[in-house]
C-alpha cells in the first residue's frame, strides 16, 4: 500500500489521484503531519471508525482516542524507529469504543527529512481479551527488539524442570545456572528482526545470526530471566509472559514478553521480545546512516581489521574471580582446555576488506566465524590475549604469525583492543598489520651491518698486524727453542727422560698458546651472525688486550687495567665487543704516538653506573680529539687521522645500540680523551638510551 501515497499536495491536501487509489483500499489509510495532524482519511476509515473525513482533516487523530497503554513517549518512539505495529482504542462516532490493529509508517525523503506518517488499521474489535493481548505484543515486536526462537532441541531439559516443578520443589534459575546454560544453548534463533540485529547482534548481521543458539547473543544479566520465561510458555502454550528484564545501557525500562506461536508454525516455536525507550534519541534513519558511516570508515581502514564479541570470554572471567581465581596464567596453564573453548565460542562479526585480503580469504564469510582460525600458527597467543583480557588491559601488541588460508605463513603487527565497561563489551576489535617486508629489510640490514662490522675487524686486524706477528712469534720461537734443546739432549750418550719430558711439555704448552692465538684471529675476522649470550666483560676486555699489548709495550705506553669486581654478566656478542674496546684502544695508541709528553698512559676501566649498567672507559693522556671534531667523531667516514677511514668510531656506536647500550667520547680537562661505552644487565630497566656522559 505504501506506493499508493505521494506527498501532500501543497495546502496539506493529498492529490486527487492518490485519493482516489487509496480510497479503493479495504484498509483504514490516515496519513498525518509531524504533529499527529490528519492530512487524509480514506473511505475504509469512515467505515471503520465513523467519523466523515471532513470532521478528521485537520484535526488531531488523537481528538478520538488515546495510544496511552503503550506509553505517552509512542510518537517519538515512531520517529526514531521509522515504524510502530499495535492494538488501539478510538472513538467512534457514536461514542462506542473500536478497537483496531494498525501499523504506523514514517516516511522520509532522501535526505532524512521528515514527510509524513502513514496508518493501515483494520478492526479487531471481536477478539477475546486474550487474543487481543497476543495480537498486541506480535504488533508491537516490529518495534521490540523481536527473536523467533526453536526450543525443541531444549525440551528434553524443559520436561526435567517441568518434572521438578510437579514436585513442589521452586525453581529459582539464578540457583541453577547449569539449567540456564543448558536452556539458551539449546534454544536456536529461527528468525530476528532488525532492531534485535542492530541492538543485540554484537556487530554480526541478519545471516550470522540465524540458526546460532540464543545464548550467544542474550544479555548476560538476564540470561536467568529468559530461561525463566522460555520455562513458563513451554509449561503453558496459552501463556503470554510479560516480566520486567535488567538491561545495561541499550533501553530504559525494558521489559520482555514471550508466548507461543500460534498455527501454522511447530509446537515448541517461541516469540520473545524486548521493548523500551531507547537511551539513543537518534532516529533509526540517522542510526542507519551513522552505521552505514560506521561500516564504510571500518572497510577503508588501511589495516586488517576484526570486530569480535568476546562476552563469552568475559563472562568466564567474571566466574573465574568470583571463585576466586586471581594467577589467570597458571590457571590457564592447568587447564589448557579453557582456551581451546574459548577459541571455539569467541567469535569473529564483522571484517573489513584488508582482513579478507590478507588472509587470501575469498569473502568476509569466510572469517565471520570463530576465532580459532586466527592462532592456528601462533602457539601461545591465545593464551596471552586471555591474560591480557582477564587483567584489565585496554591492548596487546606483539609481533606474531598466521597462516592465511592457502597455507602461507605471513608476519604480522598483532594488536588487541578490549572494551572496557561502560563500553560495550561486544566490541573487541584485533589489527593485523602485514609486516614481512619491514622484517625482511630489518634482516638485510642486520647483514650489512654484520658485513660493515667485518670490514671493520678486517681494518683494524691489518694495522694490527705487527702486534699479531710478535704475539705469534713469540710462542713459536719458544716452540723452536725447546725443540732444538730437545734434540740435543736425545743425542746425548746419558740421556735425561725427565728433561726431555719437560722441554716436550713446554712445546706443547707454546704450541697451544699460538693455537689460542690463531683462533682469537680466526674469530676476529670470520664473518658470522651476532649471537649473543651472558659474558663476562672483564674477561672480554683481557681478551682484547692480547692483541694490542705488543703495540702498547713497544711504544713504551704505561697500562693501567682496572677491572671491577664481581659485575654482572652481560647479554652480549663477545666479539663485537671485542671489536669496540680493540677499536677504542687501537685510537688511544695511535693518540698517544702523537705525544711527546714524559709519560704515556692509557687506563682501561670497568664498573657499574649509576643506572646499573655495566660500563667500560678507555682513558689516554694524549692531545685529545679537537674540540671541532668532538661532535663528529661518530660520523661515518669522519677520520681525525690522515690515513683513516673513518668507520671504526661509527661500528663501535652501531654495535653498542644494537646491544641497547650508550656510547660517548670527550676530553678530559688536563688532557688525553675519554672513552666511555654500557651494556645493560638483563631484566635491568633505566632511562632511554642516548649519549652516555663519561
Amino acid at each position: 500500500m505504501s506506493n499508493l501515497f505521494q506527498r501532500a499536495a501543497p495546502g496539506g491536501h493529498a492529490s486527487p489521484h492518490v485519493m482516489e487509489l487509496a480510497d479503493l483500499a479495504s484498509e483504514s489509510v490516515i496519513v498525518s503531519d509531524e504533529h499527529g495532524v490528519v492530512r487524509y482519511w480514506n473511505a475504509a476509515s469512515e467505515v471503520l471508525y465513523g467519523w466523515p473525513a471532513m470532521a478528521m482533516v485537520g484535526h488531531r487523530v488523537q481528538t478520538i482516542g488515546s495510544l496511552a497503554h503503550i506509553g505517552t513517549d509512542h510518537f517519538d518512539a515512531l520517529l526514531r524507529e521509522g515504524r510502530w505495529e499495535g492494538v488501539v482504542r478510538r472513538r467512534g462516532l457514536t461514542g462506542t469504543d473500536v478497537v483496531a490493529a494498525v501499523r504506523q509508517i514514517v516516511r522520509r525523503d532522501a535526505t532524512g527529512a521528515f514527510l509524513d506518517v502513514v496508518e493501515f488499521g483494520q478492526n479487531a474489535g471481536s477478539l477475546s481479551q486474550a487474543a487481543y493481548l497476543r495480537m498486541d505484543a506480535e504488533l508491537q515486536s516490529s518495534l521490540a527488539a523481536s527473536w523467533e526462537l526453536d526450543t525443541s532441541p531444549a525440551r528434553p531439559l524443559l520436561n526435567a524442570i517441568a518434572e521438578h516443578r510437579r514436585g513442589g520443589n521452586a525453581i529459582d534459575f539464578d540457583r541453577h545456572p547449569d539449567w540456564v546454560d543448558g536452556l539458551l544453548t539449546a534454544t536456536r534463533i529461527l528468525a530476528v528482526n532488525n532492531r534485535a540485529v542492530r541492538m543485540f547482534g554484537a556487530h554480526a548481521g541478519y545471516e550470522q545470526m540465524i540458526g546460532q543458539p540464543i545464548a550467544a547473543f542474550w544479555p548476560a544479566e538476564s540470561r536467568s530471566l529468559l530461561a525463566a520465561v522460555l520455562e513458563s510458555v513451554a509449561s503453558d502454550r496459552t501463556r503470554l509472559e510479560k516480566r520486567k528484564m535488567v538491561l545495561s545501557g541499550a533501553l530504559r525500562n525494558p521489559v520482555v514478553k514471550a508466548w507461543h506461536s500460534a498455527e501454522p508454525c511447530p509446537p515448541d516455536t517461541v516469540f520473545v521480545t524486548i521493548n523500551g525507550a531507547t537511551s539513543d534519541e537518534r532516529t533509526s534513519w540517522e542510526l542507519q546512516a551513522s552505521e552505514d558511516r560506521y561500516r564504510r570508515l571500518i572497510q577503508y581502514l588501511p589495516t586488517a581489521l576484526w570486530q569480535v564479541d568476546s562476552r563469552r570470554a568475559g563472562e568466564a572471567f567474571d566466574r573465574l574471580k568470583a571463585s576466586g581465581v586471581r594467577d589467570i596464567a597458571g590457571h590457564l596453564a592447568r587447564h589448557p582446555d579453557l582456551v581451546e573453548h574459548a577459541k571455539d565460542v569467541v567469535r569473529v562479526t564483522d571484517v573489513n576488506r584488508d582482513a579478507v585480503s590478507l588472509f587470501r580469504a575469498s569473502n568476509p564469510a569466510d572469517l565471520i566465524k570463530p576465532v580459532r582460525y586466527i592462532f592456528a600458527a601462533a602457539p601461545g597467543l591465545a593464551e596471552r590475549v586471555m591474560v591480557a583480557h582477564f587483567e584489565g588491559r585496554r591492548n596487546l601488541i606483539e609481533e606474531t604469525r598466521i597462516r592465511a588460508f592457502d597455507g602461507s605463513i605471513i608476519d604480522v603487527l598483532f594488536t588487541v583492543t578490549y572494551p572496557v565497561p561502560p563500553e560495550h563489551l561486544d566490541n573487541t576489535f584485533i589489527t593485523m598489520q602485514d609486516i614481512s617486508e619491514r622484517l625482511s629489510a630489518e634482516q638485510q640490514l642486520r647483514k650489512l651491518q654484520a658485513d660493515f662490522s667485518h670490514a671493520g675487524r678486517i681494518a683494524t686486524l691489518g694495522e694490527l698486524a705487527t702486534s699479531i706477528a710478535h704475539e705469534i712469534n713469540q710462542p713459536l720461537a719458544a716452540i723452536v727453542t725447546n725443540g732444538e734443546t730437545s734434540l740435543r739432549w736425545l743425542a746425548r750418550p746419558d740421556q735425561n727422560t725427565e728433561k726431555v719430558t719437560q722441554l716436550t711439555s713446554r712445546i706443547v704448552s707454546n704450541a697451544r698458546r699460538a693455537s689460542d692465538i690463531i683462533h682469537r684471529l680466526r674469530g676476529m675476522a670470520a664473518k658470522h651472525e651476532p649471537e649473543k649470550r651472558l659474558i663476562d666483560l672483564n674477561e672480554v676486555a683481557e681478551e682484547a688486550l692480547l692483541f694490542i699489548r705488543h703495540d702498547i709495550d713497544s711504544k713504551s705506553i704505561v697500562l693501567a687495567a682496572n677491572f671491577g669486581a664481581d659485575l654482572p654478566k652481560v647479554l652480549g656478542d663477545r666479539i663485537q665487543l671485542q671489536q669496540v674496546i680493540i677499536n677504542l684502544l687501537v685510537n688511544s695508541v695511535q693518540a698517544i704516538a702523537q705525544s711527546r709528553g714524559p709519560t704515556r698512559r692509557i687506563d682501561i676501566e670497568t664498573s657499574i653506573d649509576s643506572d646499573g649498567a655495566v660500563a667500560l672507559s678507555v682513558i689516554d693522556n694524549g692531545p685529545g680529539v679537537p674540540a671541532a671534531d668532538l661532535a663528529r667523531v661518530f660520523d661515518s667516514f669522519f677520520s681525525t687521522k690522515d690515513a683513516g677511514l673513518g668507520i671504526g668510531l661509527t661500528i663501535c656506536q652501531s654495535i653498542i645500540t644494537a646491544h641497547g647500550g650508550r656510547i660517548a667520547g670527550t676530553n678530559r680537562p688536563n688532557g688525553g680523551a675519554h672513552f666511555h661505552f654500557t651494556v645493560p644487565v638483563p631484566g635491568m630497566t633505566g632511562p632511554d638510551p642516548g649519549p652516555a656522559a663519561p
